[in-house]
């Protein structure tokens, strides 16, 4: 008689360092045959299999035998092939490109068996061994968790974006840039929010959290890489208002046609009045306001405060209001005003709401557009050939400015930001921008290169604010904040240009305004509030730009420098030698306007790289001298 058998695996457990080997216990399936004889064959091999099992616990109980040495050896043997054909595929798959390595289906898979091989390794000092069961459930995992996020990502890659508004926070893609929709709204986002601390009451010793929004991306290096973006890289990224017909993602970055690429606009309110005005005006005006989405973080007293995406007219009662037609593309954040610590904080949180758009904007919360702002400003823009462009200027005043029967500019003239010198006592000594010269652009046909930027109206791709994110680090910080954005921007490559034409203007507290704006409160009414943690922000602002070398590293801040330092495509140095700043003594060169009014702008251009990612400032020998030292 022939006998088959099948095995099942009786339940394990950990015996001395070697492991433990789980017992076969078999089943006989009979084939046929006389009674007697298949039971005399039953009995010798039940006598026989338990005289084996005898053997082996006593073999066990005395330390193991050659049989469990010679499975020691095999396993030790396995062990060591095993890991160097895994330390092989790491250095095979490490070197890698982003896109080669997802076509090879190993996205995630090194990273995972990395952390695998630690604790095999650990394992192996501590003296233990690891069985051939365990080996294979260590590859069988990791593979299989590399599958499932290969089929995951390219699930997403291809799924509709409006049908999940639940997960609105996209995951990252291979190459670390994560995947934006549209439309999109942080009220869709469940269990994407965060707790952060209050960086005003931490740096005063106290614990209090804010639960705030997750950055669209959390890791800016991981889309900078810490150098020079590739084109494709930057082109990547833009959500479109309609989706690509193939793959049904409205992620298109430059393959969307002009006037269906998203505009993000990023307010930072305190207890303005004026800030519904503000919204209203911005989708009022906009020739595609199916295209505009406005992130608002607003610090009112609730009660007392009016929000900025509540209408002053009920909807109820007039529901043709941008404000009621567009509530869908309004995300506010309120925030009580006790919390403020200043603009840089609540930038950050406007940051935030940002959701992988193609365009981005900042705007202060008192001003007004012009008819078709988003057709023009775009169109500036793209005549710059430089996909890192950012338009920005300090904004001329409202009064006698716009059309009130066209709603366009009456200006022939606009701003330009050259104008800047130090301020502060010995233990912050920082730079702050001055009145801006304005006139008849002197380039015409596109914006003017300058050197800054301004934190009052700045149009970008949204990879800007992406990679350039406001610092959390920095309460109660308002004049620095534009230098300290800006040379960050600088170092990954970013230029900045005055707009030829002014697409919106700013009402000051002056002349017709004064008494309306003065009215307004501000958020330095909290200075006593949070004493002494501007000193500790301004030191850590201009540590990370390099602005203070008197300053010991040791006496600042460096939470998440990483996130909210410099990039890796310029040095804060290049453009302290060509602007004339010298950090050290604390001096500008002055009457830079001179060089950028009419030289700056075509002696720089001509080193903008061929493929349009900003301008070569290795090409650039340059250091700006003060040719009138003399004159007040």
């Amino acid at each position: 008689m022939e006998a088959r058998s099948r095995r099942r695996n009786a339940p394990s457990s950990a015996s001395g360092t070697n492991g433990h080997i789980g017992n076969g216990i078999y089943d006989v399936a009979s084939g046929g045959g006389d009674s007697d004889n298949r039971s005399t064959a039953r009995m010798e091999r039940k006598a026989k299999r338990k005289h084996r099992v005898a053997n082996a616990r006593t073999r066990r109980r005395a330390g193991g035998g050659g049989r469990n040495n010679n499975t020691a050896a095999m396993c030790l043997i396995s062990t060591v092939i095993f890991l160097l054909y895994f330390l092989v595929c790491l250095v095979f798959f490490s070197n890698l490109d982003s896109g080669e390595g997802e076509a090879r289906g190993m996205r995630g898979l090194v990273k995972k068996t990395k952390e695998k091989l630690k604790k095999f390794r650990d394992k192996h000092r501590r003296g233990g061994a690891i069985l051939a069961e365990e080996q294979e459930a260590i590859i069988d995992n990791s593979i299989n968790k590399s599958n499932n996020e290969n089929n995951n990502s390219n699930a997403n890659n291809v799924s509709n974006n409006n049908s999940n508004v639940n997960n609105n926070v996209s995951k990252t893609t291979a190459s670390g840039i994560p995947i934006g929709k549209w439309p999109v709204s942080i009220r869709d986002e469940e269990g994407m929010f965060e707790d952060v601390p209050h960086i005003g009451y931490a740096y005063m010793g106290k614990d209090v959290t804010m639960t705030v929004p997750r950055l669209w991306a959390d890791d800016p290096v991981a889309i900078h890489q810490n150098k020079l973006m590739s084109r494709e890289r930057a082109l990547s990224i833009g959500t479109c208002v309609t989706p690509d017909p193939k793959t049904n993602s409205n992620m298109r970055g430059d393959k969307c046609p002009v006037s269906e690429r998203t505009i993000f606009v990023a307010i930072a309110s305190y207890r303005d009045w004026q800030c519904r005005d503000t919204v209203t005006s911005i989708l009022s005006t906009a020739a595609h306001p199916e295209r505009v989405r406005v992130g608002v973080v607003d610090q009112i007293v609730d009660g007392v405060d009016g929000s900025c995406d509540v209408p002053h007219v009920p909807c109820s009662d007039d529901p043709d209001q941008p404000i009621c037609l567009y509530k869908n593309q309004i995300d506010v954040f309120q925030m009580d005003a006790e919390l403020a610590v200043g603009p840089v904080f609540a930038r950050h949180i406007g940051h935030r709401l940002y959701r992988g758009e193609y365009y981005a904007m900042q705007s202060d919360a008192h001003v007004t557009f012009t008819r078709g702002w988003d057709d023009d400003i775009i169109s500036q823009m793209e005549s710059t050939g430089d996909e890192l462009a950012v338009l920005t200027t300090y904004l001329t005043d409202i009064v006698n400015s716009i059309d009130p029967m066209t709603g366009l500019s009456k200006r022939h003239t606009r701003p330009i930001m050259c104008n800047t010198e130090y301020e502060g006592g010995a233990q912050g000594k920082h730079l702050r921008h001055l009145s801006q010269p304005e006139g008849i652009p002197d380039i015409m046909g596109m914006p003017q290169l300058q050197p800054y930027f301004a934190a009052g109206f700045a149009f970008s791709r949204g990879h800007f604010v992406a990679t350039v994110p406001y610092d959390m680090y920095q309460p109660m910080i308002f004049q620095g904040e534009e230098m300290s954005i800006g040379l960050r921007g600088f170092t990954v490559g970013y230029d900045y240009f005055a707009p030829e034409r002014s697409v919106c203007f700013h009402s000051y507290a002056i002349g017709e305004n004064s008494k309306a704006r003065n009215k307004v409160p501000h958020f330095w009414e909290h200075a006593q509030a949070f004493k002494g943690t501007g000193i500790k922000a301004m030191k850590r602002l201009l540590g990370i730009v390099d602005m203070n070398p008197e300053v010991p590293r040791s006496e600042w801040d460096h939470s998440e420098e990483a996130k909210y330092g410099l990039g890796g495509a310029r040095e804060t140095s290049k453009f302290y030698d060509v602007i004339g700043i010298d950090v050290v003594k604390k001096t500008t060169q002055r009457h830079l306007c001179q060089f950028v009014h009419n030289k700056m702008h075509k002696q720089f251009m001509k080193s903008l790289r061929p493929d349009g990612m900003g301008i070569d400032y290795g090409q650039i020998d340059f250091k700006w001298v003060d040719p009138r030292p003399n004159d007040e």
